[in-house]
Formats: C-alpha cells, structure tokens, sequence
C-alpha cells in the first residue's frame, strides 16, 4: 500500500465527508456541496465506456459556476474562448475549435446563434455554439464526451457537450423552492447589474409524478476598450504614401491630378508634399515579397484606431419538466426550455482612416510620412505623417438571440432483458438582428498624425493632430465627385433561424450477463434560414443635413478611455449619436429598406439526416483474471442537403436598384459508415486501462453552404459560398491509464491522436474586381474602382493532417492532512497538443502561389488549468486560474505577406465562496478575471504585430441563495 492509500485510508469515505462538515446521505436527504460534486462526476467518469468528464450541480437549483463555458475550463483538455465583456462564450476541445463541438440540450442537438463585435468574431452563422446565450441556473449537469460511441449521433470532430436541465424527481425531498440574487460590478463598465434565478419543484402521486419551472433574469453591462489595426499591410497595397520634395529618383506619387490638386508640390488640394526624403527612403529600402521590391518589407496598421465597445445585455430563461415515473420500469419526461439573449451595442472608433485607402478616396497616396523608426522584422514602431484623414466611426448593433425548445423523452423496461427508449423533439434559435448600421464623422487632411508603438508594443499612443473632442473639426455631408468623403453611413438586418427537429427510438437486449445489444434509429432535419434587407441604395449616400443642423447637434462625446487605458488614448472624442442622427436625415425605418430586388433577400441551407446503429456491450467481470469492459458498434448515417441563396446579377433595364438578387439552388448527399469502440481494462480495484477508437466526421458551417457570393465594396473585401462542401473527415484514436487512489481522486494521463483525412479552410486570393463576374453596379457609393484588387476568399476541401496530444489530469480531497487542513482539496490538468495542417494563403486562379505547414485554427499547444478549493459545513471557497498558450485564429490573415492571425497567451484567474448563514441562507461573493487581463490579438507569426488588444476588467458578484 503507497503512502497516498494509507493516509486516504485512515479514514471510511462517509467519515471523511462528517470530518468535511457534510452529513452522511440517507433516503430523502442529499449530500450537497462542491466536494460532493466532484465526487460524484468522478464515479460517473469511471463506469463509463468512453472518455467522459461531467460537471454536475452542487445541488438542485444550483449550478457551480454563473458561466456555463468558465465552468468547462475545470475540465482537463477544454479550454475557453471568451466573448464581450470577457464573458465565457466558447469551448475548445483538445485544440479542436468549437465548429468542431456538438452540443445537445436534454438529448437533442442545440443550436445557439447570436451577435458579437468584430473583435471577437461578429456574429454566429454557424454550428458552433455560443454558450453566454443561457443562464447556468437552468441546468442541473453538463458532460463532455471525448470518444464517441455508436449510439451517440455523429457530427462531432472535437467533443459531444450534452446540457441537462434539472427533473421534478431529481430530488428526494416532495416541494422544493430555491432563490438566488446578485449583484454583478465590473471595473471598466462601472456599473451594478442584478442577475435573479429560482427553482420550484413539486411531487405528487406519492412521488410518482412531478411538476419543476425555474427562470432565471440578469442584466450585464459590458465595457472592451483598447486598440484595433484591423489589418497590418506593406504602403503598396494601397498605392504608396505620397513621395516628398527631392527624392530621387524623381517619380511623384501620387502621378499630377488636376481634380484631386496634385501637384509636383501638393499631394492633393490644400495638403502639400511635407514628406522627409530620410523617411522615405527608409520605407523604401526595407525591400520584401517573392519579388523583393522597394518599400514591401515595411508593415503599417492598415486602421490604426482606439476602441470602445459597450454592451447593455439581457438575459432570461426558464425551463418547464414534467416527470411520470409509475414504477422502477417507467420514466416518461415532457421538458420545455426558453431562453432569451437581448442585446443592444455601441462600437466606437476614432481611427487614422488614409492607411485603409487608395487614391481613388483620396488615401494612403495623399499622405506624407514625415518620420518612421521600423524595427529588424519590418514592424513600423513609429511614423508621424500629414494629410491624414481622420474618422469617427459609431456603429449600433441591436439584436437578440431567442431558444426555444420542446421534447418528449420515455424508457420503459418490458422485461429484465429488453427495453425501449425514445425522444421527439423540436428547438429553435433565432438571432433578429434588428439594425446594425454605423455613421461615421470624417476629419480630412490633418497633419501631424502619429502612431508610437516604442513604449508598448500592443497599445500604441496615437497622437490625431487636432482635437478629436471638438465636433467641429468633423464633417458630415455628401462627398465630392473626385472621391473626396465628408462621412458615411449604412446598415442591414437580418434574420438568421435553425430548427432542429429529432425523432429517436433505441432498443436494448440484455442478451446474457455481461453482454447487451443495442440497435436504433434516428431521423433528424437541421433547417437553417437567413432573411436579409440592406439599405435601398438609393437611398445610401450621405445626406446634407438640414439647414441649421451641425456636426454638433448630431454628435455625443466617448468618454474615459485615457484612464481606463491609458497609453495617450484621448479623454474624448466626438462620435455620431445615430438617434440624432435619424431624426435629423429623417431615417424611415420601412422605406429605407430592400430585399432580393436590391441583392439580398432569403437563402438557407436544410439538411435531412437519417441513421441507424447498432452497438454491443460487455463486462468480462467474473469470467477472466481482470474485468474488461466496454462497447463496440457502427452508425450509419445518410445526409440529404438542400441550399439556396441569391447572386448579385446586372440590374434590368429601368430598375431603381443597382443589383438584383438571382436565386441560386444545389442539391446533394452523402453517406458515412461510423465504427467505433471502446474497451475499458480494469487492472486492478483502483486502476483501469482505457482504449477508444473510432470513424467520426464534422459537417461544414451551415452559412458557406449557401450558393451566393458578396462584397465590401470599402473594404475591398469579398467571398464566393460552396455549397459542395464536404464534410471533415478522420480517424480518432485515445488510449488513457486512471489511478482511482482514493475516494473522490484520480490520476490519469491520456494520449490522444486525429488523423483528418479532409479539412476545410478559406483560401484567399486577390483578384480585381472586373475579374470576378459581379456588376459594376455593387461599387456604388463605395468610390472603389473595378480595375482596384479584391481580397476574395472561398472555402473549400483540402487535405488535412494529423493532431495529437497528451492529457493530464489530477483530482483529490485532501482528507488525510490534519485538522482544518483536511477541508482542502486539489484538481488540476494539463493538456499538450500539436498538429499539422497543410494550408494554402494565397492562390492565382485556384492554383496555390503560397503555402503553409501550421497548427489547426483554434489549437492552442498548451492548456493548464488548476483549483484549490475549502469546504466545511458553513464555507465553501475556490480559486481557479486557467493558461492557455498562443492559438491562431484565421488563417490565412487576408493581409499581404502576413501568414495568420493569432492570439496571444492569456491567463484568467476566477475566485468563488459561499458561507450558510442559516440552514436556508447562504451568502455569495465571485469573482472573475483578477488578474485583469487583456485579450491580444496579434497579426502575422514572425512580426506579431498587434492586430485587437482589449481590456475589459474584474467582474465582482455578491448574493444571497434561498432554499426551502
């Protein structure tokens, strides 16, 4: 016996827990608490097949985390994507991204699509699933399923996350009420939020049957300031900055324009040639790109800018079960789930805007660069220019998220040896983006713009050169016929739906002892529908505001960011107030609006899945030296796929709008034979040997499928859809050895390995817009011209490589250590993985000019995570710190000569405790982020220049639970 079994061993597990303060279960009492908790999702991981991890409630009504995402991060292998405000919003699972994670609610599969800002990835139009959409209080468990078995549906690449919601018969006790109150602050948004959550449950029929509603309502108000770059770029992408007085050779740029005022003297009206020849000669000589020219190894922000992104959101749920359990044979269950996410945000952005221009708007080619320091790598660290044009970009995004679902579930045991278990049900997820549009102020030609990384290289001080507080350095007003813009605005709204529909049945025969069959069948249909309107084009330039009207009377001050972020960020700017900005233009919020006449429109994509499995199970106990136990099957599935969209195609003769929407349509299936196994070798009492292998395959994003293709006309930015798309493919294999050493303790260590045979990824080109095939009509207002390059992307099959990694995993009570001591507990894991996956950046006509040998998108290499918790009869208190390494997040960057976009490492630290004042009280103080960390985006692998940095702040909560 090892020394960790002897201690462990002076102590029965159920003395153990009265020396932790709990008290020993008995038939209507449950043992409640943290530790338990743990306990028990332990001894649910150990008799399983496959490689589970769960998370379940401390008790009914209370879920350990706010979050549902923050609380996965326990989990070894999981690691955690956040979202607005630095709130949880996404998993990935051993270096897998959430695309590749499925998600069920009570058994059926989940869809969760909502809004976001640009910096954490825009909105959902997918698969992946944004878990900030629920409250946590409606669930009662939540498991990660790492290896599939044949009667689990397919579609998971990563891992299968299941969310149950709490039964009336989950508890022993007939009435149960519990209630929970907070208040939430958080140190950059500044304000006190409430968030209210309650749980009333109730048996009758001498507990045969029960009736449980729970709702939860909060609101959260978010605050992310920091920097944005949007891209970084070499001066030639955009035509080159405007060469000074005696450079030589003599070759002015921009070339003499009369109706811009370019001159041999002036880059254009009123903005002379200032440009030193030294900083333009150190551009110049900074040589790069296959063909090394002059001035392409230096790397400016393309939108150099400061961010200030605030977020009002609020969030309900409720969840409804009916329970009917007549005797030891029966359980019928009737679950009704609604939660709703309702948003409304403002992004505001004071930015160098001539950088993101070409000399068609008059931009980049204007601009004199005056002094410019760049370092070895071609990272400009500084540069001080004139003739900037300065913006002030107000972007509204208001929209919600609304999920609702409904399903029907039974099992009934006719004998000892065969029962039967079914499910229909039907959810729901709707995102109505009702307006999302910005106004932008424009500041032409300011000199003495600066961009100074030299102090900190993620957070420059950038210095506008007039005072941006004072709205009437800013213009709003219709542009001139050279290109020249005074201000902008747009917006659309969208509707994008999923309804997922499932009818199941399974059968199991118990055949003899240690081996059963299971075989069934599954009909699914997964319906995604996106309705869209855009502004009538008509309708899309700027307006001359009424006489009388000023910049001022349309505009509002941003606020506080030179001390909530410092690094010379101004104490404000002026930014459009679009409520006053729609009354003063007259905004009609019917009129204004277009659908397929002008290029929008509906288009979805509907997939009609059937499958059918049949899995066997077996238990050697008795029969050989050591039990083996485990299950091995097959699932066949069959996928029906049906899309449409609309393609911008020349408008007819006499119409209004510039384009008009082609409806485009494709049909296709295919078909998937899935094996998998898994054996579970149990060595001795404590030790067990785990081994998985398995077919499994992940279906492409829902939104690329869609046959249509678009453009940014602004951004000179465009993607073509596939709708022949087909799914990842690949061969998983999993082999794990678990040390159970004592009660509520584990060891385990992992290996893991993915053989992607097919993988999808975005292939970027750049391609002039004549070339593309779309009518010219689409540059209107755009002042882009067609001849100008686009950066297209299209999604398409590539190989795929291999993924493999090693996991990690500690849990124990520290009940052998003396006195208050033995309250203590540990968990921990650590998660190592590498991949490689052949890219391809950029393309010449479909054929690769640039590729790439790189992690998958999403993996980080390393994930660490590790608790130390206290428990005893009145406290409870945990701290939880969670390191995950650099990842990247798209590749390629859409940038020239930059391979991807990452993310930097970050390290999130989160504090918990609760103390029972009365048997029926309990106080509550969280805390989230203490280690205010940023979130850095960073752009290409060798320069990692900074791309989004953001800082969003501590989240404190205290409250008061309630229970009956």
């Amino acid at each position: 016996m090892s020394w960790t079994q002897a201690a462990f061993a002076q102590q029965e597990p159920q003395q153990a827990e009265q020396q932790a303060g709990e008290q020993p279960a008995s038939p209507d009492i449950i043992v409640t608490g943290f530790r338990t908790s743990l306990a028990n999702a332990l001894a649910e991981k150990r008799v399983e097949a496959a490689a589970v991890d769960t998370i379940l409630a401390e008790d009914i009504g209370k879920f350990p985390d706010a979050n549902l995402a923050e609380s996965m991060q326990r989990l070894p292998g999981v690691s955690l994507t956040r979202g607005d405000g630095g709130e949880g919003k996404n998993i990935t699972v051993r270096g897998l991204a959430a695309e590749f994670t499925r998600v069920r609610i009570n058994g059926m599969e989940g869809s969760s699509q909502t809004g976001a800002s640009d910096a954490y990835g825009g909105s959902n139009n997918g698969r992946s699933f944004d878990f900030s959409v629920f409250p946590s209080e409606i669930f009662t468990s939540l498991t990660v399923r790492k290896t599939p078995s044949a009667n689990i549906e397919e579609g998971s690449l990563g891992a299968t996350v299941d969310l149950a919601a709490p039964h009336p018969l989950d508890s022993k006790k007939d009435f149960v009420v519990t209630a929970t109150a907070r208040g939430i602050y958080n140190s950059v948004a500044k304000e006190v939020d409430p968030r209210i959550s309650g749980l009333i449950s109730k048996t009758f029929a001498d507990g045969t049957f029960g009736i449980l509603a729970s709702g939860s309502y909060g609101r959260r108000h978010t605050r992310d300031v920091g920097y944005s770059a949007v891209l970084v770029l070499p001066p030639s992408v955009n035509g080159g900055f405007c060469s000074p007085i005696g450079v030589t050779p003599i070759n002015p740029n921009p070339a003499t324009n009369a109706s811009r005022g370019t001159t041999a003297t002036m880059c254009s009206t009123d903005n002379p040639r200032t440009g030193s020849v030294e900083a333009w000669n150190e551009v110049m000589s900074r040589r790069g790109g296959p063909n090394n020219l002059p001035g392409e190894g230096a790397f400016f922000p393309r939108l150099p800018r400061y961010l200030d992104s605030q977020q009002d959101a609020k969030r309900y749920g409720g969840s409804l079960s009916f329970q009917w359990q007549p005797d030891e044979n029966t359980n019928v269950i009737l679950d009704g789930l609604y939660s709703k996410f309702d948003v409304l945000r403002y992004d505001s952005y004071i930015s160098g805007l001539s950088f993101a221009r070409s000399a068609s708007n008059s931009g980049q080619p204007m601009v004199s660069i005056r002094d410019v320091e760049i370092n070895d790598k071609g990272s400009v660290l500084y540069g001080l220019y004139d003739g900037v044009d300065i913006r002030s970009e107000r972007w509204m995004d208001d929209f919600s998220t609304t999920f609702k679902q409904a399903n029907l579930s039974f099992e009934h045991r006719f004998s000892d040896s065969f029962k039967l278990s079914g499910l229909a049900g039907i959810s729901r997820s709707k995102l109505d983006q009702r307006f999302r549009g910005w106004v932008n102020l424009d500041s032409n030609d300011a000199d003495g713009f600066s961009v100074d990384f030299r102090d900190n290289r993620t957070f420059p001080t950038i210095g506008f050169g007039i005072d941006v507080a004072n709205p009437n350095n800013f213009t709003y007003a219709p542009g001139l016929a050279n290109g020249t813009v005074f201000g902008t605005w747009g917006g659309s709204k969208l509707d994008r739906t999923t309804t997922n529909k499932t009818v199941g049945l399974d059968a199991e025969w118990d055949v003899t002892d240690g081996f059963k069959v299971t075989v069934g069948g599954q009909w699914r249909v997964s319906d995604y529908h996106a309705d869209a309107l855009a502004i009538d084009p008509a309708l899309r330039g700027t307006q001359q505001l009424p006489a009388g009207t000023s910049v001022a009377d349309i505009s509002m001050q941003i606020k506080g960011l030179d001390k909530l972020l410092g690094y010379g960020a101004p104490a404000s700017w002026a930014a459009a107030d679009i409520d006053k900005w729609r009354k003063a233009v007259g905004y009609d919020d019917v009129a204004w609006w277009c659908g397929a006449e002008c290029g929008s429109g509906d288009s979805g994509v509907k997939e009609t899945i059937k499958s059918a499995y049949g899995m066997v199970t077996f238990n050697t106990q008795d029969v050989l030296p050591f039990t083996i136990r485990g299950d091995a099957g097959v699932r066949y599935v069959h996928t029906d796929q049906y899309s449409f969209g609309r393609i911008p195609v020349n408008a007819p003769p006499g119409s209004r709008y510039p384009t008009i929407g082609q409806l485009a349509e494709a049909d296709r299936s295919y078909d998937d034979w899935l094996p998998s196994v898994n054996v579970v070798a149990e060595l001795t009492t404590d030790l067990q040997l785990r081994l998985s292998a398995a077919r499994v395959m992940s279906r492409p994003q829902l939104a690329p499928l869609i046959p249509s293709s678009g453009v940014d006309a602004v951004g000179r930015r465009g993607s073509i859809n596939n709708p022949f798309l087909d799914p990842i493919r690949a061969s998983t294999y999993d082999a794990a050895l678990e040390w159970y050493f004592a009660s509520g303790s584990l060891l385990s260590v992992a290996y893991f390995r993915k053989n992607i045979e097919t993988y999808i990824q975005s292939i970027s080109s750049l391609i002039p817009f004549n070339e593309l095939g779309l009518p010219d009509s689409l540059l209107a207002n755009s002042n882009t011209r067609p001849e100008e390059l686009f950066t297209i992307n299209r999604l398409t099959n590539t190989p795929g490589g291999t993924l493999e990694g090693v996991e990690v995993n500690a849990q124990a009570p520290l009940r052998f250590l003396p006195g208050f001591l033995s309250n203590f507990g540990v968990l921990g894991s650590v998660t190592l993985v590498k991949s490689s996956i052949n890219y391809v950046l950029e393309s010449t006509n479909g054929v690769p000019t640039l590729t790439s040998n790189d992690d998958l998108v999403g993996l980080s290499r390393k994930s660490i995570s590790g608790t130390l918790y206290y428990e005893d009869s009145k406290f409870s208190a945990r701290v939880t710190g969670n390191y995950r390494s650099s990842f990247i997040r798209t590749i390629p960057s859409g940038a020239l000569y930059s391979d991807y976009i990452g993310n930097e490492p970050t390290f999130f630290m989160d504090f918990s405790a609760s103390y029972q004042i009365t048997p029926q009280v309990r106080f509550l103080v969280e805390a989230q982020n203490l280690t205010d960390e940023t979130n850095v985006q960073y752009i290409d692998s060798e320069r990692r220049d900074s791309l989004f940095a953001l800082r969003n702040g501590r989240t404190i909560t205290l409250g008061v639970n309630f229970r009956l």
